[in-house]
């Protein structure tokens, strides 16, 4: 199996579990993962109750993206699709989907957390909460 990139975008479209994970599907693959990170009803630093996000991203943000994966299906010789949505998400949208193949279960896992753990250090993604009551906070900026 060669590590390969088949899908890194930045999009305003909902996201497809099911279709990142056809896009990683190979034959010589043993092991394959997901990880989906959704919008959720609360956050630690929110007084009320969470009713939205809405994402804005750098012009720059999906090559990137796209440099995120490429090390990581380099560095674990695996087939990487990862997905950010921008635009308003409601609760329970799906704001990062990723999908991994590999030849075995635990370079699919490292794979996967090295592609989630550097979209959340490197890529110029932000986040405006929108809490029930109104109030609107951004989150995401300056690290």
């Amino acid at each position: 199996m060669t590590g390969a990139v088949v899908i890194a975008a930045i999009t305003a479209d909902p996201l497809d579990v099911a279709a990142h994970l056809d896009a990683v599907a190979h034959e010589s693959a043993g092991a394959e993962t997901s990880f989906v990170g959704r919008v959720r009803d609360h956050d630690p630093d929110a007084a009320g109750a969470v009713r939205a996000l809405e994402y804005t991203a750098h012009p720059d943000a999906e090559a990137t993206l796209r440099a995120i994966a490429e090390r990581a299906a380099a560095a674990h010789d695996a087939r990487i699709a990862v997905s950010h949505r921008i635009g308003r998400l409601e609760v329970g949208d799906a704001a990062v989907v990723i999908a991994v193949s590999t030849g075995h279960r635990a370079e699919a896992f490292a794979a996967c957390r090295d592609v989630i753990e550097d979209i959340k250090r490197e890529l110029a993604v932000w986040k405006r909460q929108i809490e029930a009551d109104g109030t609107t906070a951004w989150k995401g900026l300056g690290g």
